[in-house]
């Protein structure tokens, strides 16, 4: 803002008074100021100069004065007013000049404001024309790689696709909604339709509707939990085929983790699960054949060991019962070797299973050292027993596999000792809670086990290399059966040896203080009705010996029918049926005789040497006991007891198994004799040998959908597959064949899954048998013409 300087203070601020207070009075005030000033004055300066005072003197100078005042006075009070008026002027100038001033500072603020944003923005649009620069090289390189990762993505789209498609396994995807969206080649095959044709298809159209709803339900397992799962299902080409895949099945998802549906990978199993098949078959057929090995080696074993035990008790020389019982302790010694044999091939699959009874240790140490004490005279050797006090009186345990754990124990001590003793050493810790841990060592001095061979003893078929002992060999499986049967009853085996000095082992075992009263091996009941069915002639005499022995009365039947006709016309107190008998199994007898109400109250105990099957099966199929072969006189003792000094009310579950066909051999089992002769007289031995062959051709594919249909577990198609079988067998005479697949094809039956297995085998043995006795049978009738 302007401001007044002092100089123009009195002049400006006479003009506001001139303004203020008016022109004319002014004029009127100066005038007359004027007026006296000059008539004063001229009054002073006559005085001065000496000069008389005259009137006129001031006329002059009142008129002079009123002449020129008011003009000077009207002059100085327009300059006034003018000047007053510039001023006004010159300040609202100045004040605009000072307002212009100000916006013009204002606006060269902002014009210098806006020069550094115009010059920021100018940076700015460098930086951005240059970054703009960089991002278009950027795109043009993000272009050009996007083009190469196009092209890349293409190529590895397309060595995808190949591999995919060359792949072995079944491979596919579908949405959401459960329609496919994609397979490759072997989807292909198995559906019969081409990827497109496939793709928004369900399950339900192109599967059987039982794969289908299996399919739907496993697809709907991985979608709801929204994880992955494997399965294993039976799959039908379009050609007919069925092969067995292992399904994967995993949720697919897209890159920003949005699921897409699921993607399957199914491999080709058929060969495993064949192979699989193969191999429970071959483990069936081992437990058959060792089932039937121990039928019959028992059954001599039974002769020999109960023949011998009546010896023994009859009037000998000492050197004759010496004999005899040697007889018998090597029977049992077999009998024993046998047992590790059965037990081996039950721990393999895992069905050896423990059967707790009241067991008197002094009584079973005795019994035991009295069997190993006739070994150990063989080589004289001394056998000690020591029974070490305070010992349990009665336990808990499973007699026959203690007895089998120390017998290999003790038999090996006997063989590897040629001179000195062995030692048996029974003792049993206090008990704690009714278990006392009972610890029973077996001391030699043999020829020892180097340390080398320590840890390997008790290996599966491992025996010590022992130069000085080559001649004694074994099975090498005792020890490892005896470890195994340790742990099984929660114990522990340990052993200590010094070469040349002897062996020690020891065996430790947890057994429970039983607190029933052990099984009275005194006979309580005598003069029963038996009846013994038992086909071999060895096993009756010495059954029959040991019965009337005891005080039983005793009929004998040979046969399965046999004993039914006898169970028909009399009633027995007790049935001892033998299981495998020529006309039919002991199963048969058992079932037809219950479903006629024949032994309501009459006890049925089997007579096997199976050792595989285990005794509730036998339960379950009519059995009230199980007698295993050789017959012991304390296990014949204790069942009768069991049976008749405690009757037994548990109730009996009947079950019955049919027969299997007859495989005999001969001819006219073979062959349908009679409609080979007939197309032979009627069509001729060339139309027979033409559809022969046709048959032989046809029959590999026959069997393998057989196998593969078994294999799946598809019964219908099993028995509609037989059923194929069983008519071109028919066709051709094959009267066997004819016979066994009709067993195959009839699916209600009872016992068919039970069974099938070994009737399909039976079946491939057969035609291939039976081909060669139809060729040779076409060739005789050649040479007779």
């Amino acid at each position: 803002m302007h401001q007044e300087t002092p100089n123009d203070s009195w002049a400006i601020r006479f003009a506001q008074f001139v303004q203020r207070f008016g022109t004319i009075k002014l004029s009127v005030l100066f005038v007359i100021l004027t007026l006296g000033f000059t008539v004063g004055g001229s009054y002073v300066i006559r005085l001065s100069l000496g000069s008389e005072v005259e009137p006129d003197d001031f006329i002059s100078a009142v008129i002079l004065t009123m002449l020129s005042a008011p003009w000077v006075l009207y002059f100085f009070s327009e300059l006034v007013k003018q000047l007053e008026s510039s001023r006004t002027n010159l300040k609202e100038v100045v004040s605009q000049l000072e307002h212009l001033r100000e916006e013009d500072v204002f606006l060269n603020r902002e014009l210098q404001n806006n020069i550094r944003q115009l010059n920021h923005e100018i940076e700015q649009r460098k930086h951005a024309q240059e970054e703009r620069e960089t991002v278009f090289k950027e795109l043009e390189k993000e272009i050009q790689d996007k083009s190469e990762q196009e092209a890349q993505a293409r190529h590895l789209s397309t060595l995808l696709r190949s591999i995919i498609d060359a792949s072995p396994d079944l491979i596919y995807y579908r949405n959401e909604e459960g329609r496919f969206a994609g397979c490759n080649r072997v989807a292909e095959q198995m559906t019969g339709k081409t990827e497109k044709q496939l793709l928004g298809l369900t399950p339900h159209d192109v599967y059987e509707e039982d794969l289908a709803r299996q399919v739907v339900a496993s697809d709907h397992e991985v979608l709801e939990a929204n994880a992955s799962i494997t399965e294993e299902l039976w799959l039908r080409f379009a050609d007919g085929r069925r092969r067995y895949f292992e399904m994967r099945k995993v949720p697919f998802f897209d890159q920003d983790g949005n699921r897409l549906g699921l993607l399957a990978f199914g491999r080709d199993m058929t060969e495993r699960k064949q192979a699989e098949n193969a191999a429970a078959k071959a483990s069936n057929d081992k437990t058959r054949f060792i089932a039937t090995i121990s039928h019959e080696l028992r059954t001599p074993l039974n002769g020999i060991v109960g023949l011998s035990r009546m010896l023994r008790d009859t009037e000998l020389t000492q050197e004759q019962w010496g004999w005899v019982s040697t007889i018998y302790a090597s029977a049992i010694t077999l009998g024993n070797i046998f047992n590790d044999i059965i037990d081996m091939d039950k721990l393999e699959r895992d069905k050896l299973e423990l059967s707790l009874k009241t067991v008197s240790l002094r009584d079973f140490t005795e019994e035991l050292s009295s069997i190993i004490r006739l070994l150990a005279a063989d080589k004289s050797l001394e056998l000690i027993t020591n029974i070490n006090d305070p010992l349990p009186k009665l336990v808990e345990v499973d007699g026959t596999r203690l007895r089998q754990i120390l017998w290999n124990i003790l038999f090996n001590a006997v063989k590897f000792t040629q001179k000195g003793h062995v030692t048996l050493t029974v003792s049993a810790s206090r008990p704690d809670n009714d278990v006392s841990l009972v610890t029973f060592v077996i001391e030699d001095t043999g020829v020892g086990i180097p340390d080398s061979e320590i840890e390997k003893i008790f290996a599966m078929y491992y025996q010590v290399d022992h130069p000085d002992h080559q001649s004694a060999t074994g099975t090498g499986i005792g020890l490892a059966i005896c470890k195994q049967m340790v742990d099984l009853m929660k114990g522990d085996i340990r052993v200590e040896s010094k070469q040349g000095r002897g062996t020690r082992f020891t065996v430790e075992l947890p057994l429970q203080i039983s607190k029933r009263p052990m099984q009275v091996e005194q006979l309580q009941v005598t003069g029963l009705n038996i009846l013994l069915v038992e086909d071999i002639e060895l096993n009756v005499m010495v059954a029959k010996a040991l019965l009337e022995k005891l005080g039983q009365h005793v009929d004998v039947a040979m046969t399965g029918q046999e004993a039914i006709d006898k169970i028909r016309e009399t009633t027995y107190d007790l049935i001892l049926l033998d299981i495998q008998l020529p006309d039919m199994t002991g199963f048969d007898v058992a079932a037809t005789v219950i479903e006629e109400d024949l032994v309501m109250q009459t006890p049925i105990v089997a007579l096997t040497a199976n050792v595989i099957k285990k005794r509730e099966e036998y339960l379950q199929n009519g059995m009230d006991d199980v007698i295993a072969k050789p017959v012991k006189k304390s296990r014949v003792i204790e069942v009768l007891n069991l049976l008749f000094a405690e009757p037994d009310s548990a109730p009996q579950s009947i079950s019955s198994e049919q027969p299997k066909s007859d495989t005999s051999k001969q001819l006219t089992n073979i062959l349908d004799m009679d409609l080979l002769q007939m197309l032979v007289d009627t069509i001729g031995e060339d139309m027979v040998r033409a559809s022969v062959k046709v048959f032989h051709e046809k029959m590999p594919e026959y069997m393998e959908i057989l196998q593969l249909s078994l294999s799946a577990d598809e019964k219908s198609e099993v028995c509609a597959q037989a059923h194929k079988i069983k008519g071109a067998a028919g066709s051709v005479g094959l009267a066997r064949v004819q016979r066994i697949a009709n067993q195959i094809q009839q699916g209600d039956h009872p016992a068919w899954w039970q069974n099938v297995h070994d009737w399909v085998e039976e079946l491939q043995m057969a035609v291939q048998q039976d081909m060669d006795t139809l060729h040779n049978w076409l060739n005789e009738q050649m040479i007779d013409d």
